[in-house]
C-alpha cells in the first residue's frame, strides 16, 4: 500500500514538471542556457585585440608627434641655411662688384700711365712700336695726323681720308687749334662744309667746325668753294682745285705690353 502512494507522488511530481514546461512554452519564453567555454574564449581574444589596437594607436600617435617635431626642426634648419646662403651670395656679389670697380679703376690708371709713358718714348723715337698711329703720322691727344704727300681736289681728298677711317683736317678743341697753328701748315684742305659763295678769309678757330659733315653724293662741287688752311687763317678756293691732303684718324689704344717690353729691366 505504501509503495503505491510513493509511486503516485512521483507520478504527480512528474506531471507538475511537464505542466510547468508546457506553460513556459506557451508563453514563448526559453530558459537561457549557461555560456559555453568557446564563447568565453572569443570574448577574451576580442578584448585583447582591442587593447593591442589601442596600444598600437598610442604608439603610432607618439611616433607621428616625434616625427613631426623632427621634421619641423629640420625645416627650420634648412630655412636658416637658405637664409645664410642668400646672405653669403649677396655679400659675395657686393664684393665682386666692388672688386670689378677696383679692377676697372686700376685698369684705367694703368692705361693712362702706359699712354703717358708711350708719349715720352715717342719723343725720342717717333716711330716707337707703342705708338698708336700709322707710320709717318703725328700723334696728338687721341688722334693721328697724317700728311699724304700729294695734292688732290677737295672731294678726292675727302674720299682718301674716308678710306683710312678718318676725315680731312678738323679742329675740335682749343688744344688741337694751338697744335695745328704750331705746324704752320700752308695749302692743306680742311674738313669744312663746301660753300656756294666764296667767303672772305677768316682766322682759324674751333667753332667753324661745328656744322654737319659733308655728304659726297648730295653736292655738285664744280661751282662750290672749299676751305684750306694757310698759317693761322682759312681761305676758300674752288673745290675742284688741288691742295695738299692731311687726314685725321682716331688713334688706337696704347698696348701696355708694347710699353713694358721696352722698359729697362730694373723698372719692370
Amino acid at each position: 500500500m505504501s509503495e503505491e502512494i510513493v509511486y503516485a507522488n512521483l507520478k504527480f511530481q512528474d506531471s507538475d514538471k511537464k505542466e510547468n514546461l508546457q506553460t513556459s512554452d506557451k508563453c514563448g519564453g526559453k530558459v537561457p542556457s549557461a555560456p559555453s567555454y568557446s564563447q568565453h574564449k572569443a570574448v577574451l581574444i576580442l578584448t585583447v585585440l582591442c587593447l593591442l589596437l589601442l596600444i598600437g594607436l598610442g604608439v603610432l600617435g607618439g611616433l607621428f608627434r616625434t616625427t613631426l617635431g623632427t621634421e619641423m626642426i629640420k625645416s627650420n634648419q634648412l630655412q636658416n641655411i637658405r637664409e645664410e646662403l642668400q646672405r653669403n651670395v649677396s655679400l659675395q656679389l657686393m664684393h665682386n662688384m666692388n672688386s670689378s670697380k677696383r679692377i676697372r679703376k686700376l685698369s684705367a690708371m694703368l692705361q693712362k700711365t702706359a699712354t703717358q709713358l708711350c708719349r715720352e718714348l715717342c719723343k725720342n723715337k717717333p716711330e716707337h712700336k707703342c705708338k698708336p698711329c700709322p707710320k709717318g703720322s703725328q700723334w696728338f691727344e687721341d688722334s693721328c695726323y697724317s700728311k699724304l704727300g700729294m695734292s688732290e681736289t677737295w672731294q678726292v681728298s675727302e674720299m682718301l681720308c674716308s678710306s683710312r677711317n678718318g676725315s680731312l683736317l678738323k679742329i675740335k678743341n682749343r688744344n688741337v687749334l694751338e697744335f695745328i697753328k704750331s705746324k704752320k701748315l700752308k695749302g692743306y684742305w680742311l674738313g669744312l662744309m663746301p660753300r656756294t659763295k666764296k667767303p672772305p678769309y677768316e682766322e682759324l678757330n674751333e667753332n667753324m667746325f661745328l656744322s654737319a659733315g659733308f655728304e659726297g653724293s648730295t653736292y655738285d662741287l664744280s661751282n662750290m668753294y672749299c676751305g684750306y688752311i694757310n698759317g693761322g687763317y682759312v681761305y676758300y678756293s674752288s673745290c675742284t682745285s688741288e691742295n695738299y691732303v692731311m687726314c685725321v684718324e682716331t688713334a688706337r689704344t696704347v698696348q701696355v705690353e708694347s710699353v713694358l717690353d721696352d722698359l729697362p729691366e730694373g723698372r719692370n
